[in-house]
């Protein structure tokens, strides 16, 4: 009677809705759970938090008076806002954080070239939508419009009401754009080599401790050679940000100021971690004797590890200079068989 009178039954479409609801549901679950979704997601998320962190405490520099902000705070929220991106996904995807630390991955063969879009399209993303968190929290909001306020409505790239160094690194006035590429290659090539060190397998004493190591480590590249180009030491951290400050109103200038400078935080760290990578194998990593590992100890197979790059160990028994720290087991039980390749992932 309801199909003659053109009405349908009303429990139909809920009932077919519903089972519509679940298999959209089941498939998008199961799509979050593929192995490449997921260090897309860590990378995103990771990225996300350490350039909250990073990018609040500079806001807090350049828009606060002297009790809300320093330096020293600047180099404080970046490097333990890393050692809180660490925590987040440094058991999925390893946490890089850092396109230069992702390229020396795959480039030093610790890691498939195929994850390195992967990786690096979830860095940029998160760092741009921390661009966008903080620039919401100190502009849009009519209670905190601090940027509005400090600038006299008017965003600036240089000058003494400048805040788009809030977001992205500029050269001060004393550097050249080629002094300013040498210093972001050295610093990022130190940046690289120490956290291949703290990675090490042969430094137990790190065991459990690399991300607050990590963060420290971030802190005194900042107190000791920050000064002279920002110390931006990771494309994702800066180009994002400052392509964000193009579209949110500060305009071509972001790419022009420092004599086109946005490209060398892109390029120079990139072949600085490249270069502090092959260094640390050739004079320390490579050079290192090792005790074999005993097999019959199931917590030497536990995979629940935090180091610097990925790695494919293609013979589980062969002991390479890099393999990461095994953070304290979680349990006893003995570690299933390997079959081929055994990913290793590494902060």
């Amino acid at each position: 009677a309801s199909l003659a009178s053109g009405h349908h039954h009303p429990s139909q479409p809920t009932r077919s809705s519903r089972m519509n609801s679940s298999v959209v549901v089941t498939r998008m679950h199961a799509a979050l759970r593929t192995q490449l979704v997921r260090e897309f997601l860590a990378e995103f998320m990771s990225t996300y938090v350490m350039m909250v962190f990073g990018l609040g405490s500079v806001a807090h520099m350049v828009l606060g008076d002297k009790k809300l902000g320093s330096y020293l705070g600047v180099n404080l929220g970046f490097g333990f806002g890393v050692t809180m991106g660490v925590y987040v996904a440094g058991d999925i995807s390893g946490a890089h954080m850092n396109a230069a630390v992702t390229f020396t991955s795959c480039a030093l063969g610790r890691m498939s070239w195929k994850k390195f879009p992967v990786y690096v399209v979830g860095q940029f993303l998160g760092s741009f939508m921390a661009a966008a968190t903080i620039y919401s929290s100190h502009s849009i909001c009519v209670s905190t419009a601090a940027i509005i306020r400090f600038s006299g409505g008017e965003l600036t790239v240089i000058g003494p009401t400048a805040t788009a160094g809030i977001f992205a690194t500029y050269l001060p006035d004393y550097m050249t754009l080629w002094r300013g590429f040498l210093d972001e290659v050295l610093v990022t090539g130190m940046l690289q080599l120490c956290l291949l060190a703290i990675t090490d397998k042969k430094n137990p004493e790190f065991q459990g401790t690399q991300p607050l190591v990590i963060g420290v480590l971030v802190v005194i590249i900042g107190v000791s050679l920050g000064m002279n180009s920002g110390y931006a030491i990771n494309p994702s951290r800066d180009l994002p940000p400052r392509f964000f400050t193009y579209l949110a109103g500060w305009g071509k200038q972001v790419f022009r100021a420092g004599d086109n400078w946005w490209w060398v935080p892109v390029v120079a760290p990139i072949l600085g971690a490249y270069l502090g990578g092959i260094i640390y194998l050739l004079f320390i990593g490579s050079n290192t004797p090792r005790k074999p590992e005993k097999l019959e100890d199931p917590a030497a197979f536990e995979d629940h590890r935090i180091s610097i790059l990925p790695k494919t160990s293609r013979d589980p028994s062969i002991i390479s200079p890099l393999t990461p720290v095994s953070v304290a087991p979680t349990n006893r039980s003995p570690a299933p068989p390997v079959h081929g390749s055994t990913h290793v992932e590494h902060f």
